[in-house]
């Protein structure tokens, strides 16, 4: 198993060397030493998602640790005019219907002014985008967050991605790796 996730984070980081801006998430022990047993069962959350809000069903507050079990997309941006923040929405459309089978959330931070979000893929908007960019250390003009349904940072990244490579990293997320590895 561990010669597994060292060929995983080799793989992620030789993408990353592709795009140097990448940072997936390291698995557990890449890069420090291999924890116990025990504290893998305690433990499972390596990259904690920092806690943001949002404007939920029937226009309530609510949080993403109440998303618990259910897997995030986080679009951070300046703008909802924002090229890429646009290109990613025509990339997340395609397969809607993939994610919405498996009730992944998606949630748009906006920076600076708020606009509608054209697209058919329903979008939360996250109260005071700025603080939520600052918390997930954004300083590009876009980002895409992953968040597992465990609450890890899966994947983050200022690059735009194919609707193919976000439901791949939703399918093997932590949890899911931490359950095989069982």
């Amino acid at each position: 198993m561990k010669k597994l996730l060292t060929l995983l984070w080799i793989v992620a980081v030789s993408l990353g060397a592709q795009g140097a801006t990448d940072r997936p998430a390291p698995p557990p022990g890449a890069a420090r030493s291999t924890p116990s047993p025990e504290a893998r069962r305690t433990s499972t959350v390596v990259n904690p998602a920092p806690d943001l809000s949002y404007l939920g069903a029937g226009n309530k507050n609510a949080t993403l640790k109440s998303l618990r079990g259910q897997s995030v997309v986080l679009l951070i941006a300046e703008s909802a005019k924002n090229g890429d923040f646009k290109k990613q929405l025509r990339y997340l459309q395609e397969i809607y219907a993939q994610f919405a089978s498996k009730q992944v959330v998606f949630i748009a931070a906006l920076k600076s002014t708020e606009h509608p979000i054209l697209s058919n893929v329903p979008f939360a908007q996250a109260n005071n985008g700025p603080d939520v960019a600052a918390r997930y250390n954004c300083v590009d003009a876009f980002n895409l967050v992953i968040i597992g349904k465990d609450g890890n940072i899966d994947y983050q990244t200022p690059k735009v991605c194919t609707g193919e490579r976000v439901r791949d990293v939703i399918q093997n997320s932590f949890a899911v790796q931490a359950a095989e590895r069982r």
